[in-house]
């Protein structure tokens, strides 16, 4: 795998592992859809796309990619016995209902106060913020999957957001490459590190202000 290709699958596996046996969890487009293929054997997790359905399963082999079964990114998916098709229209009456349990997405910047900005830089095309702000805040907890610098090396994790907002205070866990981070009403605490990084090489690629918790871990 490519150092990219890593990066990601640390993520998306860490991610994989937070949900409770049970949850009804729905996976936002790009880096989030990974997290179907590391779910634990050991739990029931269903996933949800809001473009109407419940059941996705992992990503098929290539050769048993089905066009009319795609997510809400139009990527080939797979679905598991028991799984459901719907509407839009029911599908986002399961989202603002505040019956998903998870929402993970990607982002481009998060705050210190838990602001998310994810679907717009101003002066570039933006095709639109698709169900994002929706699950933000349907959603019972959001969790962020990005990688921690963006592609000129600059933090996403900031005292304040630059770009224009998705949601405000919604974001709840933060998983990046480098650190698990959960969101408090003191602020942000790095709960675990991942196992090629250090305390001080998380914080000094952090501009928000970090509380490191005692009980550190890695993944």
């Amino acid at each position: 795998m490519t150092e990219r290709e890593i990066k990601r699958t640390r993520i998306a596996t860490r991610i994989a592992n937070e949900f409770p046996d049970g949850a009804l969890v729905n996976l936002g487009i790009g880096m989030p859809t990974l997290v179907a293929n590391f779910l634990p054997k050991d739990k029931t997790i269903l996933l949800q796309s809001e473009n109407g359905f419940i059941g996705l399963g992992p990503k098929p082999e290539e050769k048993d990619e089905d066009r009319d079964l795609v997510n809400a990114g139009g990527n080939p998916v797979t679905m598991l016995p028991g799984g459901c098709f719907f509407d839009s229209v029911l599908s986002f009456s399961i989202i603002r209902g505040r019956h998903v349990d998870y929402t993970v997405l990607g982002a481009l910047e998060v705050d210190e106060q838990g602001n998310l900005a994810n679907y717009m830089i101003p002066g570039k095309m933006v095709p639109g913020m698709g169900g994002a702000m929706d699950l933000v805040v349907g959603a019972k907890t959001v969790v962020i999957a990005m990688e921690h610098l963006n592609k000129k090396g600059q933090c996403k994790i900031l005292k304040k957001c630059s770009l224009p907002l998705t949601a405000k205070g919604e974001v709840d866990i933060i998983v990046t490459d480098m650190a698990f981070i959960r969101v408090t009403k003191k602020g942000l605490v790095l709960e675990e590190i991942a196992e090629n990084t250090t305390v001080e090489e998380v914080l000094k690629n952090t501009e928000a202000n970090l509380t490191v918790a005692g009980n550190l871990s890695k993944f």
